[in-house]
């Protein structure tokens, strides 16, 4: 498929990033930087100007991140299946590319933490590991190991790195928490350290800057003070105005003060002697990280929603940075006779993007449901979206006002939906395999079809351009064409070894493609539904999307694999691909005028390429 080199998409705009990691944004020492997780990437953002390298070598989502005090490594942990060995990857920030890779925690790896002079790494591994490793970064070895504690009694859940010296770490979590020390005949051995008679769980450590101190946030929301000479608990608050839902992340500032996060969405800026509070904002939801810049004058802050605020110290004003999906991105549609304006559907909630600006124009939030279909109708007057409560919305994409709701329009929830070109109609299709027609009335709605031929998920529909015939595609293995004005099937396609994903129309109408878990790209003859051609897609993934452009010439595939191609219908060969998503492609779609693609994928993430094949004058 792809024997010789093929260029690569220019990337244009990336929106994305994944909050749920806690402590996953980091600011570079050079101030320049900041790095973060993405699906199973790791993206290096320019400040000054948005432009993002990503660091690919992971094989599924990145579970933790750390970065050495002198910026020249990034450690990234990630989680694996269930009795899976789970990768860590030590990077070179300089030369963008992998030092070296352990691999020995048992799921995941729970968290990272680099010794304060670049010699040794501490990795701890998650609740069905629960080991402690220290590697030697200049042997690219292990040094020493810990087992895991009894989870009945206590679950480690964090560690960090003393500031100053290399032999000394501190482990935390429910129920333990100790410090550690590295011997002469390189042995960690841990000390317990005394809380007296409390009992917490453990989120976050930060040492002061000499040391002498460990700070510990909590679940309960209070913060910790332990003495690192005496291994006793030496204080801790605040006593009345705790921190709402737990102390989610810490930071110590050069003037010794703390700042905490809290799973509220609180930033408070807190004495390290009293711990009350002399600075607080608000946000929107939990804060998961805290980046300091500018020698701590100003900070980025990241929310478990992912979204990223820039605080400044003195007025203490959140101003939000970029926002983002915080669940994988399942469809997108591209304003027809336009392409400045996109539509995206994820998790909870709609948006509408500016395409130029990179910028969320509007979002139109369900909580609990998941928008598994969006459509943006041609006279640009509705967003059409189909959710997993089996109802069907349709939004004024100025205002996001709804105009109309279709309840028990499926009974498993919808799975697909298109528009009618004439914008009278709808099709859409269902989890439990059936397929319905809507007339859209001044003021409801009128089913006028229900088809049950397909047995399984529709996970596709295309509507022919004149409002008579569309196309579903269905997991079940079929495809079927039918007749949207006498509401019967036309022709069944077939295909035994296949789950089908995703189908397409060519503009010309005469033929069709489809793709699916098989892997392969099948042309079919609409009228009498032969196989015309066959084409191996990918060699390991599922395709899960795809859109042929406007001028016929060319279509996009994307799959499991994190790839974009951008295929020569014709010639059958791929042309470009596209390297940078860090999850599955979830759905590709190409503007009306050749200039713009947009892709999005599990991970949360919508990238914009710059389409290489412009029309033809």
């Amino acid at each position: 498929m792809e024997q010789k080199e093929v260029a690569e998409l220019q990337l244009e705009k990336v929106s994305g990033f994944n909050g749920q990691v806690h402590f996953g944004m980091r600011l570079h020492p050079d101030k320049e930087h900041l790095i973060y997780p993405l699906g199973s990437t790791v993206v290096l953002v320019r400040i000054k100007d948005g432009k993002r390298q990503f660091l690919h070598g992971h094989t599924s989502d990145i579970s933790c991140l750390s970065m050495s005090k002198s910026g020249i490594y990034i450690a990234s942990g990630q989680v694996n299946y269930n009795d899976f060995e789970a990768e860590i990857i030590i990077w070179d920030y300089a030369k963008r590319c992998v030092y070296t890779e352990f691999v020995i925690h048992e799921t995941k790896v729970e968290a990272l933490a680099f010794s304060p002079n670049d010699k040794y790494l501490v990795s701890l591994g998650g609740q069905d590991d629960g080991r402690i490793l220290l590697w030697n970064l200049k042997t690219k070895q292990a040094v020493c190991s810990a087992p895991a504690m009894p989870l009945s009694l206590c679950h480690r859940l964090t560690v960090k790195y003393s500031n100053t010296n290399d032999c000394m770490f501190v482990s935390a979590g429910r129920g333990t928490l100790q410090i550690w020390e590295l011997d002469e005949f390189n042995k960690i051995k841990p000390t317990d350290c005394r809380m007296r008679k409390l009992k917490r769980t453990v989120k976050c450590i930060e040492f002061s800057p000499d040391d002498e101190f460990i700070y510990c946030g909590t679940t309960t929301g209070d913060i910790l003070k332990i003495s690192t000479k005496t291994k006793v608990l030496a204080d801790y608050g605040p006593m009345k105005t705790k921190h709402n839902l737990g102390a989610n992340v810490l930071k110590v500032l050069g003037t010794g003060d703390l700042l905490v996060g809290s799973g509220f969405g609180t930033l408070t800026l807190c004495s390290p002697t009293t711990f009350k509070a002399s600075k607080r904002v608000q946000m929107n939801n939990g804060v998961t990280s805290i980046a300091l810049k500018d020698n701590g004058r100003q900070f980025f802050a990241g929310t478990d929603a992912s979204e990223i605020y820039c605080i400044d110290m003195f007025d203490f004003k959140a101003e939000l940075v970029s926002t983002n999906h915080h669940g994988a991105v399942l469809d997108v549609s591209i304003a027809f006779g336009s392409s400045e304006l996109f539509v995206t559907g994820s998790e909870e909630d709609i948006r509408v993007w500016h395409k130029d600006k990179s910028k969320q124009l509007m979002r139109i939030t369900e909580p609990c449901l998941s928008c598994n279909s969006v459509h943006l109708m041609i006279d640009g007057h509705s967003i059409v979206t189909g959710w997993n409560d089996g109802k069907i919305r349709i939004f004024a994409p100025q205002s996001g006002r709804l105009m109309l709701i279709i309840h028990n329009a499926h009974r498993n929830g919808v799975s697909a939906i298109k528009g009618s070109t004439d914008c009278k109609k709808i099709v859409s299709g269902g989890q439990e395999g059936t397929v319905c027609v809507w007339e859209l009335l001044k003021h409801g709605q009128r089913r006028l079809a229900f088809l049950t031929e397909h047995k399984h998920t529709v996970r596709c529909v295309q509507i022919k351009k004149d409002d008579m015939e569309c196309v579903t595609a269905s997991m079940d293995g079929t495809c079927i064409i039918w007749d949207i004005v006498k509401f019967v099937r036309i022709r069944k396609v077939i295909s035994q070894n296949s789950s089908f994903k995703t189908v397409c129309y060519h503009p010309e109408e005469h033929q069709i493609i489809t793709s699916g878990t098989d892997r392969k790209i099948v042309y079919w003859d609409v009228h009498d539904g032969t196989r015309i051609r066959e084409l191996h897609g990918t060699e390991t993934s599922a395709i899960n999307c795809m859109h042929v452009s406007h001028d016929g010439r060319f279509f996009v595939t994307g799959g499991d694999d994190k790839l974009v191609r951008v295929w020569d219908y014709m010639e059958g060969v791929v042309t470009h691909v596209g390297k940078a998503h860090g999850g599955g492609i979830t759905s590709v779609e190409i503007c009306c005028n050749n200039s713009t693609l947009v892709s999005t994928s599990s991970d949360g993430a919508i990238m914009r390429w710059n389409f290489p094949h412009p029309l033809l004058e």
